[in-house]
């Protein structure tokens, strides 16, 4: 484990003498790590387990199980937690306790497996949906109801919108700064896609960077593009897609990420059985 440089711009995100820690390697599969700025907590799925696990005062306990297979994570802006269930194919939301369904079918037919969910600060939600949880370990071996693979969004009032649907297998997505992007991970392609948002949708959709095999994607404070991928996070400069290097997680492929603490200056690593935590020089940005 450690850092990988690759371009001088690493050295103003991360220290290259940065350790990268581990928290617990007691795991199956973790995925959607999440930090509730406010109670200052980590929650996290483990997949094949079915379970949601949260990390607070240095102790790790359950927070949901069955969980139906969540893999990706996120929290609204009134700070409740959406997740994609692989076991099932919904998107979901908590509140009080109460799990309830927000997206379930597609021109009525059952999504694919809802995988990685952002919210914008409009509260419009967008996520993916690739197979994976239809297949093997990560999911419950099923037929497909749908013919492609698609980016979708929930409006406030519930309503769900297929806004693209040419790839291979989109995963990790996120918004930029201003959210006039949403930046979207295919995981087979190897790429990551730029699209521009507009009312009506998404428009554009060229290939911003290339990536080993990109998972979860989320941005810094300062606009810089991270992918999880084959050990580690890779780190992508914010105008124009240049490799900057890797946050390293051995041997291990890194699935996704987060900032967290007061400052959001520490990034937890979900890697496959392993958590791992690392300082950073530029922060993360608040969920909610």
């Amino acid at each position: 484990m450690g850092i990988t440089k690759h371009d001088d711009r690493l050295d103003a995100i991360i220290d290259e003498a940065a350790a990268v820690e581990i928290v617990s390697d007691q795991f199956t599969f973790i995925e959607g790590p999440i930090w509730h700025p406010q109670e200052h907590h980590l929650t996290f799925s483990d997949i094949p387990e079915s379970r949601l696990y949260r990390l607070r005062d240095g102790e790790i306990t359950t927070y949901r199980e069955p969980s139906n297979m969540a893999n990706g994570n996120t929290y609204d802006k009134e700070g409740r937690i959406l997740s994609c269930l692989h076991g099932t194919s919904q998107v979901v939301r908590e509140e009080n306790g109460t799990v309830e369904t927000i997206a379930s079918h597609y021109d009525g037919k059952e999504l694919n497996s809802p995988n990685d969910i952002v919210v914008s600060s409009t509260g419009a939600i967008y996520f993916t949906d690739p197979t994976y949880g239809r297949q093997g370990q990560h999911g419950v071996q099923r037929d497909l109801e749908l013919d492609f693979r698609g980016v979708y969004r929930i409006d406030t009032d519930g309503s769900l919108h297929l806004l693209a649907n040419d790839f291979t297998q989109p995963n990790g997505l996120c918004l930029d700064l201003d959210e006039t992007a949403l930046y979207v991970a295919d995981t087979s392609e190897r790429h990551v896609r730029r699209f521009e948002v507009n009312d009506d949708g998404l428009t554009g959709g060229d290939v911003f960077c290339q990536s080993p095999a990109p998972d979860g994607l989320k941005i810094d404070s300062a606009g810089n593009l991270y992918a999880g991928g084959p050990r580690g996070v890779h780190v992508y400069d914010k105008d124009d897609g240049t490799f900057l290097g890797v946050i390293g997680t051995g041997d291990l492929f890194c699935a996704n990420f987060t900032w967290a603490g007061a400052a959001l200056d520490t990034l937890f690593l979900t890697a496959s059985t392993t958590l791992f935590r690392t300082a950073v020089k530029v922060p993360g940005i608040p969920l909610f």
